[in-house]
């Protein structure tokens, strides 16, 4: 990388001309050369200087923001290099939904601790939408459509959904025969997981609606449905086994949840991933493949 592209951002860093020079150890004089030199090269004015402050040009923005992002994945390529080699070691903090993380994290996690005796594991498990840099969370179970930019994402598995419910409940109240009939139906979901995007492989469609009860933990949702109180939208992972000994039946089988949805591994981007990170997602991808897609 040129080096004035370093010096021109840390002049946008520290607000000065002045303010960058101390910290490189060069004169003013010397960076607004420097920064006269740069513009001249690229034709463009970066920087709007006044006796008391700078201000970023419209292309300047545009530079600075790609700087930063080179600057980011430099700094990732050198951490990457310089531990190389080096065993997992130290703490690293695991966030991961409470259903998930009970019925098919908590079981490997032996394993995974036998083949990196020095990590130091501090397991999260919540169904809310965990910040990870106020939590400090170096990697994050997701299940959810790709998560946005600020994360660097690793796709565990896929994760089919299908509608369900309960013999009992069919007998109680019948069940749907058209995906339109759903909304004349008790539907049970979690807090924020209505409105239902379902699929037949050529047509999508919206399920809205109240859930029949209220509640923000999707374990108990699947024990309502196995109970008869109503039909819901379940992972293969998560309903498979009562699905395969009948305690629920497929509801609708044609229609399915948008298969956007997966099981992400998640970083945050910009920060460095510590090697036991890495190696947690491979190792879940691994163990974990064709989990979300059986049935």
């Amino acid at each position: 990388m040129d080096p004035n592209y370093a010096l021109f951002a840390r002049v946008v860093a520290d607000g000065s001309l002045s303010a960058a020079g101390r910290s490189l150890g060069i004169s003013p004089a010397m960076v607004s050369k420097r920064l006269a030199r740069l513009e001249d090269r690229l034709g463009v004015q970066l920087l709007h200087r006044t006796t008391r402050r700078i201000a970023l040009t419209e292309a300047g923005a545009d530079l600075h923001r790609e700087i930063a992002e080179s600057m980011v994945r430099i700094g990732e390529a050198e951490a990457r290099i310089r531990e190389a080699g080096r065993a997992p070691a130290g703490t690293l903090r695991v966030s991961a939904p409470t259903s998930f993380g009970r019925l098919h994290v908590a079981p490997l996690l032996p394993d995974f601790l036998a083949l990196y005796p020095e990590v130091r594991l501090e397991i999260d498990l919540s169904d809310d939408y965990v910040d990870l840099l106020e939590r400090q969370v170096h990697v994050a179970i997701r299940i959810s459509t790709a998560p946005g930019a600020e994360f660097i994402a690793r796709r565990i598995a896929d994760n089919r959904r299908v509608l369900c419910a309960a013999p009992a409940y069919g007998s109680a109240h019948g069940l749907p025969e058209s995906v339109a009939e759903l909304r004349r139906h008790r539907l049970i979901a979690a807090d924020g997981q209505l409105p239902w995007r379902l699929a037949d492989g050529m047509r999508t469609v919206e399920v809205t609606g109240p859930s029949f009860v209220r509640t923000n933990s999707s374990e108990l949702i699947r024990e309502l449905a196995l109970g008869g109180v109503g039909i819901a939208l379940r992972s293969l992972w998560d309903a498979g086994a009562a699905l395969a000994d009948g305690r629920l039946v497929r509801i609708l089988p044609e229609w399915e949840g948008s298969a956007d949805v997966a099981i992400h591994a998640v970083h945050p981007r910009g920060r460095r991933v510590p090697p036991s990170a890495l190696a947690f997602a491979e190792f879940l991808k691994a163990r974990l493949a064709g989990i979300g897609g059986e049935g």
